[in-house]
C-alpha cells in the first residue's frame, strides 16, 4: 500500500511541476489510472498534500467534480508558524507527531535530510529514556527551540 501511495504522490508532484504549481484532477480517472479505489486517492491527498506541507486542496464531488491542488508558495516564517501551531500548541508532543513534524520540515525545505536524520534520532523515545509525560514535554521544548533557531535565520 505504501508503494502505491508513494507512486500516486510522485505522479501528482510531477504534474504540479509540469503545470505551474496548480492542477485539476478527476478523482475517478486518477483511481482508474492507478487501478485503485478513489478512497486511496483521498488518503494520499489528505496525508501528503496538506496545508502544513504547503498545499491547498479544493474539491467538488459529483458529476463533473474535480480536485484542484495548488502548491502554496509561502515564506519560511509562515511555514515555521504553521508547524508551531499544528504540532506545538500544547506543552508536549508524541514521538509519532514529532517525526511527522520533522518530515514536514524536510519536505518544506526548512532542514536537509542529514539534519532530519540527526534530529529524529535525538528526539526518539529510544534516546529520551525517561518517563513518558516528561519525555513528551522535553521533546516539545526541543522542537520549539529548533523552530526558534530556524526563525532567527529568516
Amino acid at each position: 500500500m505504501a508503494m502505491l501511495s508513494d507512486s500516486i504522490e510522485q505522479f501528482i508532484k510531477s504534474l504540479l511541476e509540469d503545470y505551474d504549481q496548480m492542477i485539476e484532477l478527476q478523482r475517478n480517472e486518477l483511481a482508474d489510472y492507478f487501478s485503485c479505489a478513489p478512497s486511496q486517492i483521498n488518503y494520499v491527498l489528505a496525508t501528503r498534500f496538506s496545508p502544513e506541507k504547503g498545499y491547498y486542496i479544493e474539491s467538488r464531488r459529483g458529476g463533473g467534480g474535480y480536485i484542484r491542488l495548488i502548491r502554496i508558495s509561502t515564506d519560511k516564517m509562515e511555514m515555521i508558524n504553521t508547524l508551531n501551531e499544528k504540532y506545538l500548541k500544547e506543552d508536549h508532543i508524541s514521538e509519532k507527531d514529532a517525526m511527522t513534524m520533522i518530515s514536514n520540515m524536510k519536505e518544506l525545505g526548512l532542514i536537509d535530510d542529514k539534519n532530519r536524520r540527526m534530529i529524529t534520532s535525538m528526539i526518539s523515545d529510544k534516546a529520551l529514556k525517561i518517563p513518558a509525560n516528561i519525555r513528551e514535554k522535553i521533546r516539545a521544548n526541543m522542537l520549539k527551540e529548533l523552530l526558534y533557531s530556524l526563525e532567527a535565520e529568516v
